[in-house]
């Protein structure tokens, strides 16, 4: 992770999704529900200050990690946390749409991408 890496407030422009709904959004914290087909992901990032922890409410999630390689695969239902720093990749690993909610913070919201990362 290097020092000229892009710091974003608002990552939007740099994928896809089928559906985007802020469900709060405060200083320090916010619950997203995200969408995504299963061509669709969110692509190579990490966070300097605040962990992700997903939560699947339909279809199936795979994440993919780095430091240290980790996948993980979530049904509905399941949750995991990403630390801060810790690069992670988020795919739809099933045949329809997946549907999951990102609870973000607490702390101030940032997204790094990543040039490339191997899954």
């Amino acid at each position: 992770m290097s020092e000229d890496s892009e710091l974003l407030k608002d990552a939007s422009h740099l994928y896809e999704v089928e559906r985007t709904q802020y469900h709060a959004e405060r200083p320090g914290f916010r619950i997203i529900e995200l969408q995504i087909s299963p061509t669709q992901n969110v692509p190579w990032h990490y966070h300097n200050y605040i962990q992700d922890a997903f939560y699947v409410i339909e279809g199936t999630l795979k994440i993919f990690l780095q430091d240290p390689k980790e996948e993980v695969t979530l049904a509905p239902g399941n949750t995991y946390s990403v630390r801060p720093n810790r690069p992670h990749l988020v795919t739809n690993a099933g045949t329809t749409s997946a549907t999951f909610l990102v609870l973000q913070g607490i702390g101030e919201y940032d997204f790094v991408p990543l040039e490339s990362h191997e899954k």
